[in-house]
């Protein structure tokens, strides 16, 4: 029988709109959503039925046999899973409280069924992977604007000029972003990039500033210096919206461009020429804040200068500017009824909230979990529930990782493939692939808001299940189940769809529920209430930041170089891969089997590499080394060396990413305790390597 459905991809967290047509439950067509994309996707979205078809996943629930990480398993039933973990958990409730008991997940529209769970259970700790990705980028926007890091959305289409620090969009790959940005330079508009290496993004920007590795703050001051000694800033809006304006002026005064171009290694007059084109193009200017800033000791403070360089564009809910995104109530439409529990009034165990009180108490932080398990303060931490989520593969030091989650009783992995972490645990629970499961409803704020839905477009492959289904089995299990009031995915959306007039057969159409027809604009001269900081104003001084001891404008510290023989290690994206959770994919793993370091020309002919060659690399302590190939370029600074995440992975089943490639969280040895103070997040980028030819390599003839 043939079928089309309109669903959602799940090749990453993008989650683009799709449509999927099947045959005899075979997937046998899939493509963006023609009426929100226009058909287009991208590689990974187009290995979705690789995914379905993949053997090497588990297909039915397993019980850990033997030590932690042995791979010895148990095929059981479901459940048998369930009444297993459920006894473990009522366990660890009774003997500890139920505040011992975390849950993850790698976050997304879903994240309110896994916070009720944990919530109802009774305990505080939720958390997912931002730690490792945007948390920097979302306290940043907080203590400047109010709103976390999703408060705006960006009309690259309309804008004359898009600035990037880092933000490698077109191997991040959000189709959507990407045909704006496409569309954006087709009408003449400009992209200025800046990385330590050239990228896919790189080569298509008009102006590329190749830094040396942890310098972006200091070409991010030097901007705003300009900017405001030029008096070429939106007077305007700055007195209208803004606080703090005379402290960043004077606080900016040693930051000229001369300056940065020392501290950079570029030039003074490239920035300059920078400068001069923007200013012409304002407020159509956007200064991308980041996303995944993860990165250096100063990433929070680049991350809040770059929202501070919007404010001097003067360029929110202006066209070709940030807008602020809208949602039902915006349309005259009532919202979605969501799942939802009180949270408990426990201290969170990672010390958000209260020994934090500057971070955003929301999903906290993951990485802030382990000192709680060691030390058992503020209370113990027994058990780690993992939604899709690898705290192994996304995190440093994962053998420090090991040895903290040892203090544990009960370790659960939900996921649609093997995970490093799921290899460790004690249970893992298949979830369908996204292909083969729906989700909950959930709405999609933008200029023209939606309601958006995933639907099963195939019949599971094997005994895998939904995550709607396992956490209403789960609760059940530990007596909380009013909290998830339905027995099936029509009934969940049929109980969410209530207070809004719309029913399930209103998404048939497009695949969504628009909920107006014409973009909702705010009016810029009347932006008062948006702004929700103390103040009611775009805080440039920090009230939250300052009370907790923290600068609002931090003094600018040049980064370590590299000891001798070393280099900075710097990781990214690839368009073919969605970090760790793809490299096992059977069609993507054609595409690249394995990660190569780059490392630059002139460095590696002083350590006699060629292109191609197998080099060793190892952590700064030797503790952890693996092989890979080199990549040798002129396009990357002789300062840092690049892999892409997500390889590296000793999982046996796996057969196709089973040693391939080097995990780069791995040789970051130490480095789960290195975050920052003020943004919270890991400094992913602030660690060394050796890099050495190995001698695997075929001896060179030379010419007598």
């Amino acid at each position: 029988m043939k079928k089309s459905v309109y669903s959602m991809c799940g090749m990453c967290t993008v989650r683009c709109p799709i449509r999927v047509e099947s045959e005899n439950n075979k997937v046998t067509w899939i493509e963006g959503n023609q009426h929100i994309l226009g058909g287009a996707l991208c590689a990974k979205g187009s290995a979705g039925p690789a995914l379905v078809a993949d053997r090497e996943r588990p297909q039915q629930p397993l019980i850990r046999e033997g030590a932690r990480g042995e791979g010895r398993w148990q095929k059981v039933s479901w459940p048998t899973a369930l009444d297993y973990i459920s006894n473990k958990l009522k366990k660890i409730k009774t003997e500890y409280g139920p505040e011992s008991v975390v849950l993850s997940s790698r976050g997304g529209p879903w994240q309110n069924m896994y916070k009720t769970f944990i919530h109802a259970f009774g305990s505080p700790n939720y958390t997912n992977h931002d730690c490792t990705c945007g948390r920097n980028t979302h306290h940043a926007s907080l203590s400047i604007n109010g709103v976390g890091r999703k408060g705006f959305i960006y009309d690259i289409k309309n804008a004359k000029h898009l600035i990037l620090f880092g933000r490698n969009m077109f191997a991040s790959l959000r189709i959507g972003e990407n045909l704006q940005t496409m569309d954006m330079l087709e009408n003449g508009g400009k992209l200025t990039y800046v990385d330590v290496r050239q990228t896919m993004t790189g080569i298509k920007a008009d102006r590329f500033f190749q830094v040396r590795p942890g310098t972006d703050y200091a070409l991010i001051l030097a901007m705003i210096h300009e900017l405001i000694r030029r008096d070429a800033y939106d007077a305007d809006f700055v007195e209208r919206y803004v606080s703090g304006f005379d402290e960043l002026t004077y606080f900016v005064e040693q930051y000229t461009p001369d300056w940065a171009a020392k501290e950079c290694g570029i030039k003074a007059k490239a920035i300059h020429a920078f400068i001069d084109e923007i200013i012409p193009a304002m407020p159509k200017v956007i200064f991308h804040p980041g996303w995944n800033l993860s990165r250096y000791k100063d990433s929070f403070y680049a991350s809040r200068g770059l929202h501070i360089l919007n404010v001097l564009m003067g360029n929110i809910e202006q066209k070709g500017g940030l807008l602020i995104p809208k949602g039902p109530g915006d349309c005259g439409v009532k919202g979605l009824r969501a799942l939802d529990c009180p949270k408990p009034d426990i201290k969170r165990a990672d010390g958000v909230g209260w020994k934090y009180k500057h971070f955003d108490k929301g999903p906290g932080l993951a990485h802030l979990f382990f000192d709680a398990m060691e030390k058992e303060d503020p209370y113990p931490v027994k058990a780690w529930i993992a939604m899709r989520h690898d705290p192994f593969s996304g995190m440093p030091d994962p053998q420090r990782q090991k040895m903290s989650f040892e203090h544990c009783d009960l370790l659960v992995s939900i996921d649609t493939h093997y995970s490093e972490f799921g290899w460790f645990s004690d249970v893992i629970l298949p979830e369908s692939t996204y292909l083969e499961r729906e989700s909950t409803i959930c709405v999609q704020k933008s200029l023209k808001p939606r309601l958006a839905i995933r639907k099963r477009a195939v019949e599971p492959e094997f005994d895998t299940k939904p995550g709607w289904w396992i956490f209403k089995q789960l609760a059940e299990r530990v007596d909380i189940g009013e909290y998830f009031p339905y027995n099936s995915a029509e009934e969940l959306w049929s109980w969410q769809l209530e207070p809004t007039g719309f029913t399930i057969a209103d998404f048939d159409a497009k695949g969504f529920v628009p909920l107006t027809d014409e973009p909702i604009m705010y009016d810029p001269l009347k932006l008062e209430g948006q702004f929700n900081t103390p103040s009611g104003k775009i805080e440039i001084i920090s009230k939250k930041l300052e009370d907790a001891g923290l600068p609002s404008l931090k003094e600018y510290q040049s980064p370590i170089k590299p000891p001798k023989g070393m280099f900075r290690l710097v990781y990214g994206r690839s368009a073919v891969h969605s970090h760790g959770h793809t490299t096992n994919n059977p069609l993507l793993s054609e595409l690249m089997p394995e990660n190569s370091l780059w490392i630059n020309t002139r460095a590696a002919d002083k350590l006699g590499i060629a292109n191609g060659d197998l080099v060793n690399v190892s952590s700064e302590d030797e503790s952890y080394s693996g092989p890979m190939h080199a990549h040798v370029v002129d396009y990357i600074h002789p300062e840092a060396v690049y892999m892409v995440h997500g390889f590296g992975k000793q999982i046996p089943l796996q057969t196709r990413s089973y040693h391939a490639g080097i995990s780069d969280q791995k040789l970051m040895i130490g480095k789960l305790d290195d975050w920052d103070q003020a943004g919270g997040a890991i400094n992913l980028c602030e660690s060394f390597v050796l890099v050495r030819r190995s001698v695997r390599n075929p001896k060179r003839r030379v010419e007598l």
